[in-house]
């Protein structure tokens, strides 16, 4: 079951890649192909066994993936120093976007789900 579920993912991961590549698109295929299964599981409105037991196999190693992020700030502290204002610029300028569409994701679900379609 894990392996079905592991080829579900990799297989919208690629299907992302190519058309994101396809495309020419600046948003990196892996992104698309995590918006794709987004809106095949909104569409299909359930999340099978497979792909649930993969993406908590995958939550459970989630601190390993961040390790090499964390070790390559440690490296290249001095980097980020001289860089620090332009670097807290673009995470705010960044964060905000995302805090919006978070903000106006979370009012339209729970909308739809007190009108209950959801």
């Amino acid at each position: 079951m894990l392996l079905s579920g592991l080829s579900w993912l990799i297989a919208f991961q690629i299907v992302g890649t190519l058309i994101g590549a396809g495309l020419g698109l600046a948003v990196p295929g892996p992104i698309i192909g995590l918006v794709l299964l987004l809106a095949y599981l909104m569409r299909t409105g359930d999340v099978s066994a497979a792909l649930e037991s993969a993406g908590g196999q995958l939550l459970r190693y989630m601190p390993l993936l961040l390790v090499p992020a964390a070790v390559g700030i440690m490296a290249h502290v001095q980097v980020i120093a001289r860089q620090l204002w332009p670097l807290l610029a673009t995470l705010v300028l960044s964060l905000l976007p995302a805090l919006l569409f978070a903000g106006w994701l979370m009012q339209w679900l729970v909308r739809r789900q007190t009108r209950g379609e959801g």
